[in-house]
């Protein structure tokens, strides 16, 4: 500790400690958690004190551990370096087993890493008043902290910034400033806010080594984030400490962080944006040699688009000298087009490919320029208005619609161009490369190899989202380079310094093949990026194809990360074709599939040992699960209004219950049945002794899947019309409380909605969350509108396998095979297989 601050010392007068148990809150139904209370000795009724509310209370309040607040506070309080101050720690909440066998499950990250005011009403509303009960504490924000670390740090900032006029301070160690559940956005958001700020002062610490796994990356989120306070205007401080994800160093700032935050006349951090003009010259791959063959560039009639109707542009293509008709060449499309094709410029693209084409250092390749559309409709400039960031910034398919269903077939009817990903190419500058690697990113399929200069991966129209949707979507195979500079633009839609620096390690972290070039000083221009641009497309087309590197050194033994559950070289395989419609996906203990063909009315047992099909009765149903005894199937029948069960061994069935509609259904250890009535916004219990039927909640929009944790203490709910999936307590008798939205579904983007400029991109309401199942370790599988969505034990989002088909259904999914690592999906006419490495991974 600074100056022995942390040590008890004689003569200084010590604060008292009382603690408490909350257990009643209706903002976390079913939680229970301890909190203690710290009174300095100099307290005094009259006299409101300031407030400082703690986060993961007990890690602060250690006697022998790094931060030992109440020492802390007693000594500066005696020393009159802080106000008199009453600290309240609160830990995070649990929510206790009820049924024999389950496991009591942390809320800690549904409370803390959430976005949105629900952690301060529970503060203000619920636990303060209560805790504070007969204390005098300032009401005036000025005189109230918030202080967390990790993701009580990101919370602490969440309070204050949903409710700055309850606190005006905040303290964070090692704050989680990244995936966990959204709080990347918290940078764009901070800028928008430049011309009124909220009237709150931050100080921030982390570690230079601190985290680097599937959520994020900790020190650029945070220096990120400290950016963003800079510009818009805010008193905040950035403390870069030694060492990682730990208490320690946060523990040695501590006191000076106290200080500096109950003075009113401290300075912030400056974090200066230096821009320098080193002299330019081009690269000797740049300039024209007589002794290599110039290929030619054909200006094209100026292109109307319906894709973005009302718009028209100027376009050209280069042809390479190699060219031939009977032998496909490579494609790559560049946006910003007659900048990039400008021989006095500084990109120089043709001359650049007639010497690396010449030389064999990329093959002969086909180059489409392509201007950004002018709309004619808005208020013109100049005789025109560009629909540049609109085409560019915008995420979603439809710059990639456009490429593949009009400029492309235009070109195809001129020059024999490759149809294999791997030979085609895209890229730009600024706007024009978040451009390529959205059109990559859509249409994997078409473009595996995207450059970019001085990418927008900023909140210009949501794409600030990218480097945070990489860590948690499977790897695509598409190789990516970058350069960028720290003298890169800072402005009111991000840092692009920043940006691309977390884009960039989080390419790396996920085992793109990919390269990024970094400078010091420069600007947001063309002077560095096309000073390494040769080198850039020598290495974007060169023939290696390297091994993946993943290094998941930087995840927590907590960490679920979807890089180690997949397994190199495994992808989807059919397990079942030619089917009318798969559902009601179940295993038994064997690892032996069962599923309903729906359309052809036939439920089929596919055998673990050999991959047979055997038909174990003519219905179709919705919903498939084995009774505890493994002797039946339970199975779901919407449109007969019933529950049934099967004799697995003699095909006979049972009606068990009449007069619902389920879709889904989950078989509690003692035997009840848990449906979801889609229609009535219900889940449903079934006694399938006596047939009794009980509404056991009601209020989600369309409760669809439906699964039971491991021990059988948590059930999950997924909700077909909405945007999370709901997470319940088990009681006794299959009773349900203790319900909260943990699982926050990602959402499609809405390509017909608007993409508005500096707000994130329109996303459609409903994820259409349908079946799930859960693994051995406790991941929840859910599949959506998007894939297959996985979830840890606690509800943060591991990532998203996508669709195989994406014009298939996805209906459901489950753990079976030997050993029950495999994945199988429902997906529409096929059922496929994958697998995985299900175990947690050995530290």
């Amino acid at each position: 500790m600074q100056n022995s601050v942390g040590e008890v010392r004689k003569g200084v007068p010590q604060g008292n400690i009382t603690s408490g148990v909350f257990d009643q809150s209706s903002v976390y139904p079913g939680t229970r958690r301890e909190y203690s209370v710290y009174i300095p000795d100099q307290y005094k009724t009259d006299t409101p004190a300031n407030l400082m509310v703690f986060m993961d209370g007990r890690g602060y309040l250690k006697k022998n551990g790094a931060f030992r607040v109440p020492v802390v506070l007693d000594n500066l309080i005696d020393q009159e370096a802080i106000p008199v101050t009453v600290a309240v720690f609160v830990n995070p909440g649990t929510i206790a087993a009820k049924i024999d066998g389950a496991t009591t499950r942390s809320n800690r990250s549904f409370e803390f890493d959430s976005l949105g005011d629900r952690y301060a009403n529970f503060l203000i509303d619920e636990l303060l008043p209560v805790a504070l009960k007969g204390i005098n504490v300032s009401s005036d924000p000025a005189d109230r902290a918030v202080c967390g670390i990790s993701s009580s740090g990101i919370c602490a900032f969440t309070v204050a910034w949903e409710k700055p006029e309850q606190f005006g301070k905040v303290v964070s160690h090692i704050g989680s400033f990244t995936n966990i559940r959204g709080g990347w956005a918290y940078p764009g958001l901070v800028r928008k806010t430049k011309d009124d700020p909220k009237a709150i002062k931050v100080y921030l610490q982390d570690g230079r080594d601190d985290l680097n796994n599937l959520h994020g990356n900790w020190p650029l989120g945070n220096q990120d984030l400290a950016a963003a306070l800079q510009y818009a205007g805010y008193t905040y401080k950035l403390t870069m400490t030694d060492g990682g994800h730990s208490s320690k160093w946060g523990g040695e700032e501590l006191p000076t962080a106290l200080k500096w935050i109950w003075d009113d006349n401290a300075e912030s951090t400056n974090l200066p944006v230096v821009n320098t003009k080193p002299k330019w010259e081009p690269h000797p791959d740049a300039i024209v040699r007589d002794d290599v063959p110039q290929g030619t560039v054909e200006e094209m009639e100026p292109w109307s688009s319906k894709i973005f109707p009302g718009t028209t542009r100027q376009w050209a293509v280069y042809v390479p000298a190699q060219y031939r008709a009977d032998e496909p060449a490579a494609l790559m499309v560049f946006q910003d087009g007659e900048r990039m094709r400008n021989l006095n410029g500084r990109w120089r693209v043709p001359t650049v490919f007639d010497n690396l084409i010449a030389r064999g250092d990329m093959p002969p390749t086909i180059a489409v320029f392509l201007n950004p559309g002018n709309d004619l409709s808005k208020p013109q400039r100049k005789g025109r208005q560009s629909n540049r960031s609109f085409e560019y910034d915008s995420l979603g398919d439809r710059y990639s619609r456009f490429l593949l269903e009009e400029i492309l077939p235009e070109v195809k009817k001129r020059y024999s161009i490759s149809d294999d990903p791997s030979m085609r190419a895209i890229g730009g500058s600024s706007s024009g490369a978040i451009c390529a690697f959205t059109t990559a990113w859509e249409r994997t399929d078409q473009f595996r190899k995207v450059y970019s200069n001085v990418g927008s991966f900023t909140n210009i129209r949501g794409g600030d989202a990218y480097p945070s949707l990489v860590r948690k979507t499977e790897p695509k195979p598409i190789r990516v380079y970058m350069a960028d500079t720290s003298g890169d633009v800072d402005n009111a839609f991000g840092s692009w310094a920043w940006a691309n620096q977390r884009m960039a390690s989080s390419l790396k972290y996920m085992g793109y093949d990919t390269r990024f070039d970094w400078e010091e000083g420069y600007a947001h221009n063309a002077d560095f990026g096309s000073s390494k641009f040769p080198d850039a497309m020598k290495w974007l087309w060169r023939k290696e194809t390297p091994t993946p590197v993943i290094d998941t050194s930087g995840d927590l033994g907590g960490d679920l990360t979807l890089l180690n559950l997949l397994i190199p070289g495994e992808s989807w395989e059919i397990a079942a074709d030619n089917l009318g419609f798969a559902d009601g996906l179940c295993a038994d203990k064997e690892g032996n599939l069962y599923f309903c063909d729906m359309r052809s009315s036939s439920i089929i047992c596919l055998s673990v040992q050999d991959g047979s099909q055997r038909e174990i009765a003519k219905q179709s149903v919705s919903g498939l699960e084995l009774s505890p005894d493994g002797k039946l199937l339970y199975a779901c029948q919407g449109k007969q209004n019933r529950v049934i069960s099967i004799d697995i061994a003699t095909g006979d069935v049972k009606p068990i219950t009449t007069g619902v509609k389920p879709n889904d259904l989950a078989v509690t250890a003692d035997g009840m049945i848990l449906i979801t009535e889609t229609g009535a916004k219900q889940v449903t219990r079934i006694d399938p002794a006596t047939g009794k039927v009980t509404a056991v909640d009601t209020g989600i929009a369309k409760p669809n899947g439906i699964a039971l944790s491991n021990d059988g203490g948590t059930l999950a709910v997924s909700d077909h019309g909405g945007s999370h999936t709901w997470t319940f307590r088990v009681n006794h008798g299959a009773t349900l409380d203790a319900k909260m939205p943990t699982m926050p579904m990602r959402l499609r983007i809405d390509d017909k909605g608007k993409f508005d400029f500096n707000q994130p991109p329109p996303y459609v309401k409903s994820s259409r969350g349908d079946g799930m199942a859960v693994d051995k370790v406790g991941r929840y599988y859910i599949t959506s509108d998007l894939g297959v969505q996985i979830f840890d034990p606690t509800g943060r989002p591991c990532g998203v396998l996508p669709k195989v088909n994406a014009d298939q259904p996805l209906t459901t999914c489950m753990l079976a095979g030997r050993d029950h690592s495999t994945l199988f999906i429902a997906h529409g006419k096929r059922i496929y297989r994958r697998k995985l490495t299900v175990q947690k991974p050995k530290r």
